[in-house]
């Protein structure tokens, strides 16, 4: 009894990557033409492979914000700064950093700048 050989349909189209950014798998099939009684068909019907697409983006990462400082003034008017620090700088068109400094005002108590201090000063020194 001859074997038939097994009919195949052709190879269908690869699929799309199983990603849409990074690595992934793509695959294609073929189908058996033949009626099964036609014999036993060991090729294979379905092919998988690697696909690799633009590197997916990475996003800035940033710390949390740090204590605010001291005041810079120790009367009057002056400003107080807090920072934080990046964590993981943006990559393949990942989103920006956002700001990592940010300054505010306080106000100590008034400063005591009364008439005629200065020159009471100038009077203990000499």
């Amino acid at each position: 009894s001859d074997t038939i050989p097994c009919l195949l349909s052709p190879w269908s189209e690869w699929s799309d990557c199983s990603v849409t950014c990074g690595k992934g798998m793509r695959t294609r099939q073929r189908m058996l033409k033949s009626a099964a009684e036609l014999g036993d068909c060991n090729e294979e019907l379905e092919q998988v492979e690697k696909c690799m697409l633009p590197e997916c983006p990475i996003d800035c990462e940033v710390t949390e914000w740090s204590q605010w400082s001291e005041c810079n003034t120790s009367c009057g008017k002056g400003h107080m700064i807090r920072t934080r620090m990046i964590k993981l700088e943006p990559q393949f068109g990942g989103m920006a950093c956002p700001e990592t400094v940010q300054r505010t005002k306080c106000r100590v108590r008034k400063c005591l700048r009364g008439p005629g201090m200065e020159k009471r000063r100038w009077k203990e020194a000499r």
